[in-house]
């Protein structure tokens, strides 16, 4: 199957073979950064709004060229991590793109500490009126900002501080092998195998997982450590109480919105996931599942795999239905390279959608190997792709969607690929299998990244004190996917180090509840949208949607919501979501009822 899978072309961004070198031009942009940094550097104050609109233009341009430059040399690594030169391309594009941030750095930090008045009077002047919804974002981090002197030296130091963590993380990762049957797999290869039908390939896998990641869970426990002091002394320094809170500022988001949904996720646990599989184990005629069991193909799955072409058709039907734009769009990702979908050694494991910049276009990332889970991963990414392209047109410093919304588009282009394929099947069996497929998929999303949150909340939380060792992260991490799973999975100590292969928590830390909201919020809207019975009702869903999407960054969850009369502040907004999920289960157990597998009756009850 990889011999015809597409790769990407990052010509789109930079060709080595016929641009100017990517070191000249990060050269001649540092140029171009201190000469406006020695012309408007402690000025802004008592400029007026032209001069400051001429230029805000500048640095988004510069902006958006050492980004164009740093996605090539990034999108060039995760195609090959193992590679040297594409590791010392992204490390050299990072330490250039930092070097011009520090020159550019007095702008924002200008316009933060600027007096409210005369704020006020620049922004009087219509042509400042596009950069409001930015200058509020930079604004709002005014009580959280150290001197300029501080904030220029943190980003000199990124690429050899945190930034070198990440890279090791990266590094270690990438060049991890798992021994199983006398050869070596991927990360990707062992993912899947997690989910095959043979129940010794699923237990060769999870033991061949557990065991490499053992193996380096010291250095994996060194990272985490560090990352956790790290953020402890940036948070401490910025006057943030809360570990999460310096991340809910830049989601802009409130804490007790985040608060409201982790709490809400974790009170539905029992009625969710822990009801899910104690019905699967039940289903596969067990009384407990083993954890490398948790994602096996339930019975009567015929563990379909999709061809390349066929996912392509799935998808542009199902996004086609919904919108004949989405289907536009998700086309050009087909046709134009700028998908890169087989498994290889060196590649980076996972899924992305990388937005790269508005003057561009989005890169998707996949690990495709043509089961229902790749076809709904390529939907998903696909539907971030949409998202940033829509968004592109706010700019480059107004296109970059806050996390809280960012998940939109991914987990609505899954639905609508989801819905499509029930409404295809007519075969009872494969209805079932792609309901318990589907709902596996929302509780990975939602529980099981709320249960992620609850780990990094108390990894950060006891870190406030004293380094944990590998035994107390890897106590936090049983007792909160204990909590997030249920008694129904068995997880014996084997489960313990899997903690170390999250990037999320070292890349972003508390990034991961952006799922668990962006489901959430979808939820919500799906509703909406099937409640909508009218043609002119279903438009105008679609209207405010495209307009949600487009948005990017120029608004926040409150304001985008309020078109379709939601309000992720109420609790409410989040019964509704769960209830959802809830409803599916539900579906699934009544379908269930009386239905002999294995030789036993499977009873709900």
């Amino acid at each position: 199957m990889n011999a015809i899978l597409p790769e990407w072309s990052l010509d789109d961004l930079y060709n080595p073979a016929s641009d100017v070198p990517l070191h000249d031009q990060m050269t001649t942009a540092l140029k171009d950064a201190t000469a406006l940094a020695e012309k408007h550097q402690g000025k802004l104050a008592v400029s007026d709004g032209a001069s400051l609109n001429m230029l805000l233009i500048a640095y988004q341009s510069l902006s958006e060229l050492t980004s164009r430059l740093t996605s090539f040399a990034d999108l060039s690594f995760a195609a090959d991590l193992s590679w040297p030169e594409t590791s010392k391309q992204a490390q050299d594009a990072r330490e250039a793109e930092n070097a011009i941030h520090a020159k550019l750095v007095f702008i924002e930090h200008e316009l933060a500490q600027m007096d409210d008045a005369d704020m006020q009077r620049i922004m009087a002047d219509p042509v400042m009126h596009r950069w409001a919804p930015w200058i509020r974002l930079v604004r709002a981090f005014r009580d959280h900002q150290l001197s300029l002197e501080l904030e220029t030296m943190l980003i000199d130091r990124q690429s050899s501080g945190r930034g070198a963590w990440v890279r090791l993380f990266d590094e270690t990762a990438a060049g991890l092998s798992f021994p199983i049957d006398g050869k070596h797999v991927t990360e990707a290869e062992i993912m899947d195998m997690m989910s095959d039908p043979d129940p010794d390939v699923r237990r060769k896998a999870g033991l061949a997982r557990s065991e490499v990641l053992a193996a380096n869970s010291r250095i994996m426990g060194l990272i985490l450590n560090t990352i956790a002091k790290d953020k402890q002394v940036d948070d401490k320094w910025r006057n943030f109480t809360r570990p999460v809170s310096s991340r809910n500022l830049a989601n802009d988001v409130e804490d007790v919105v985040v608060d409201q949904l982790a709490n809400s996720v974790t009170a539905a646990m029992p009625n969710l996931s822990h009801r899910y599989y104690q019905m699967k184990a039940r289903w596969m005629g067990k009384d407990q599942l083993d954890w490398w069991d948790r994602n096996a193909p339930v019975p009567g799955d015929d563990d379909r795999v999709f061809t390349w072409d066929e996912a392509r058709a799935i998808i542009l039907d199902a996004f086609g239905q919904f919108d004949p734009v989405f289907a536009q769009m998700a086309e050009w990702f087909f046709d134009r390279n700028w998908i890169d979908a087989p498994t290889r050694s060196g590649k980076a494991s996972g899924a992305f959608s990388h937005p790269t910049v508005p003057s561009a276009h989005p890169y998707i990332l996949v690990n495709f190997h043509g089961k229902v889970r790749d076809v709904m991963t390529l939907a998903h990414e696909l539907g971030h792709g949409i998202h940033q392209l829509l968004a592109a047109d706010q700019g480059h410093l107004m296109a970059g969607t806050p996390l809280t919304l960012a998940e939109t588009a991914s987990v609505f282009g899954e639905m609508l690929v989801f819905n499509r394929l029930m409404e295809q099947t007519t075969d009872s069996t494969q209805r079932r299998a792609l309901l318990a497929g589907k709902i596996e998929d929302m509780l990975n999303t939602v529980v099981r990244q709320i249960g992620f949150h609850n780990f990094e909340t108390r990894v950060h939380d006891m870190r406030q004190s004293a380094e944990l060792t590998l035994d107390q992260i890897s106590d936090i991490w049983m007792e909160t996917q204990s909590e997030a799973l249920g008694s129904a999975i068995r997880m014996d100590d084997n489960y313990r180090p899997l903690w170390g292969f999250i990037p999320h928590f070292i890349h972003v830390p508390f990034y991961v509840y952006a799922y668990a909201f962006g489901d959430g919020l979808v939820g919500a809207l799906w509703q909406k949208y099937q409640h909508a019975g009218t043609d002119a009702e279903r438009s105008a869903f679609v209207a405010a949607y495209q307009d949600l999407l487009r948005a990017g960054g120029t608004k926040r969850h409150d304001e985008v919501l309020a078109p379709f009369g939601l309000d992720a502040r109420e609790p409410a907004f989040w019964s509704s979501g769960l209830d959802m999920i809830a409803g599916m289960i539900d579906q699934l157990e009544s379908e269930l009822s009386g239905i002999t597998e294995n030789g036993n009756r499977v009873t709900h009850g």
